[in-house]
């Protein structure tokens, strides 16, 4: 087959049927164009499949941009038709996407040499779905509920302003990112495809099929929730176990052949309060980036790790129709365009980096503690993305440095323990530093809107003028429990809080109405990634414990749905790899294709 890209055609030669959300390809359309590009008769084309759809808003005129396999009448003719078009960046052949196993579990595998994957968000999704796919029957622990009663707990902290630590927006079943856009595109280099995989087992187990050729799928919560509960019984037929509610709260490492090497795990079963030991040798730690305790009980093991930069910010909501006309211009309002997205960066004369993150097209900002007297915000979207606002994310890049490094802020964060912070040489950075500036932010926030999960909150036009605000205008916000209006100069340090004031009038030049002044400020936002980084090696392993791999969000290995599984796949073919004495596949390697 033969891969051509950057065929264009006007948005109206595009049909969609709104009333069943389809869209139909204009094949005969696109056929017409590729054989143009290849210098043949259309019917020279056998038949064309189309592979990404995307559009190009940067003209007057919209335009429909594809990229496109086709199969020759006659396939003898392709592999001239190649070399032909050699130095041609759009024509190309079209690569081998499916992903094959590196290897097959031994019939001998006994009870203790089950792999072991902790976590259960899309990168423990697919570390345990790839592994259950070769034969190692892994043992899933999930801290929190499966997804339906998590949501249900969710719930009760957006109407009722009640708490559940272990079952929310940050812990249970489809991990975070449950509760988001269900964005499914990503920035990663992936030669391997492995993308791909991610993405049909997502249609296999009841997504939308448009996400495998929309430059820019989404999901939305309620969908990914039957996707994920798909995936999970999956897992279970082909032998896998997953355990709910199940935290693990300590590692048992003992010296093996002059090396550090997991043995076990200790698990506190959260639904009887029984603690028991799970031997293991090959444990996946697909934590997400809110696990603290784990974090810490990391460190206190010798585990290698250390502090990284993230970003803190606000939830910003405008109305859709803002930018949708800013984005979409004429167009706005197309049912198959529909709801905008944005992509914004402004690099402050403080030095600090302001960019939009997490935008949530027709979405809501919603209520992402998972600590008590904490507020954290996130936001999310459902598939339709109907809702009357847009909300992203308008945060503020930060390092190390940034973080506390005194033990009374340690002990204040860690209830009483400090880590051994005192005794940090000058100029460093504690591996935990990050965790204690979130909890700071987060307990202020708290304050902030008024000690009831409340988020503190600003107009636009106020916070760029240094004043409270004290009612709403055109924008009316979407945070649950609710908003406490204010001035949120108090929510951040100050360098944030000068960038970001100097950014939304810049934002407002890229995107018509960005700065608006009725649009609405929520606070804060420090959950954008993990505030540790957990080393790894070639192997996937930890950079000094055997058996322990590090993976997805919290390690820093992965920054959203689609990285996070790619992920997942990578570590759960390098256990395989490592209980079957074989080398890991490289970055370019297709697998072995061993059959099951």
């Amino acid at each position: 087959m033969i891969r051509i890209a950057e065929l264009k055609l006007p948005l109206s030669a595009v049909e969609y049927h709104p009333e069943n959300h389809t869209e139909y390809q204009p094949t005969d359309k696109l056929t017409a164009l590729a054989a143009d590009r290849l210098g043949l008769p259309p019917k020279a084309i056998a038949s064309l499949h189309v592979h990404k759809r995307s559009f190009d808003a940067r003209k007057s005129e919209l335009l429909a941009v594809y990229i496109v396999d086709i199969t020759l009448a006659d396939e003898s003719q392709e592999a001239a038709l190649l070399a032909k078009f050699a130095d041609h960046s759009h024509v190309n052949p079209t690569p081998d996407m499916s992903w094959k196993p590196v290897g097959t579990a031994p019939a001998t595998l006994t009870e203790g040499e089950r792999p072991v994957v902790v976590g259960f968000g899309p990168c423990g999704i697919f570390a345990a779905l790839v592994l259950a796919q070769m034969g190692f029957r892994p043992i899933v622990l999930e801290r929190g509920k499966q997804v339906r009663e998590r949501t249900k707990d969710t719930w009760g902290l957006w109407r009722k302003r009640v708490l559940t630590p272990e079952s929310n927006v940050q812990f249970g079943e489809g991990g975070a990112g449950t509760f988001s856009d269900g964005k499914l595109y990503s920035q990663i280099k992936d030669p391997r495809h492995l993308g791909r995989k991610v993405m049909t087992e997502f249609v296999e187990h009841g997504a939308p099929p448009e996400i495998l050729y929309a430059a820019h799928p989404h999901i939305g919560t309620f969908k990914l929730v039957k996707v994920v509960e798909g995936i999970r019984e999956e897992i279970i037929r082909l032998g896998g176990e997953i355990r709910f509610e199940q935290r693990v709260t300590d590692v048992q490492i003992d010296a093996v052949d002059g090396q550090r090497q997991l043995t076990s795990l200790q698990v506190l079963n959260q639904a009887t309060g029984e603690s028991y030991t799970l031997p293991t040798r090959h444990a996946v730690m697909a934590l997400g980036h809110s696990s603290r305790d784990t974090f810490a009980m990391f460190y206190e093991r010798g585990v290698a790790m250390e502090a990284k930069p993230f970003s803190i910010g606000f939830r910003i909501e405008h109305p859709q129709s803002v930018i949708d006309r800013a984005r979409w211009g004429k167009d706005a309002g197309h049912p198959l365009l529909g709801a905008a997205d944005y992509k914004l960066v402004h690099h402050a004369k403080n030095g600090r980096a302001v960019y939009s993150f997490c935008m949530c097209p027709g979405g809501t900002v919603v209520a992402a503690t998972s600590e008590p007297e904490r507020v954290v915000t996130n936001g999310m979207s459902q598939y339709s993305r109907a809702e009357r606002n847009a909300n992203a994310g308008m945060v503020c890049a930060i390092e190390p440095s940034d973080f506390p490094q005194d033990a009374e802020s340690f002990a204040w964060a860690f209830g009483g323990k400090t880590y051994g912070v005192e005794k940090l040489p000058k100029g460093g950075h504690h591996p935990l530093s990050g965790i204690v500036f979130q909890r700071q932010l987060e307990s202020n926030a708290y304050v902030l809107g008024g000690k009831s999960y409340s988020a503190p909150g600003q107009l636009v036009g106020d916070f760029i003028a240094g004043k409270p605000s004290t009612e709403f205008g055109e924008v009316q916000p979407s945070y649950k429990p609710g908003i406490s209006l204010g001035d949120l100069h108090q929510a951040l340090p100050g360098y944030a809080i000068e960038a970001m004031r100097e950014a939304l009038p810049a934002f407002g030049k890229k995107i018509r109405g960005y700065d608006m002044k009725d649009a609405v400020l929520t606070g804060v936002e420090t959950r954008t990634s993990s505030p540790v980084k957990i080393g790894r090696g070639a192997d996937f392993q930890s950079d000094n414990t055997r058996g322990l791999y590090p993976a997805g969000e919290g390690a820093s290995y992965a920054g959203g749905i689609l990285s996070a599984g790619v992920d997942g796949i990578k570590v759960g073919e390098a256990v395989a790899c490592d209980m079957l004495g074989i080398a890991v596949p490289s970055s370019g390697s297709r697998g072995s294709g061993g059959a099951l």
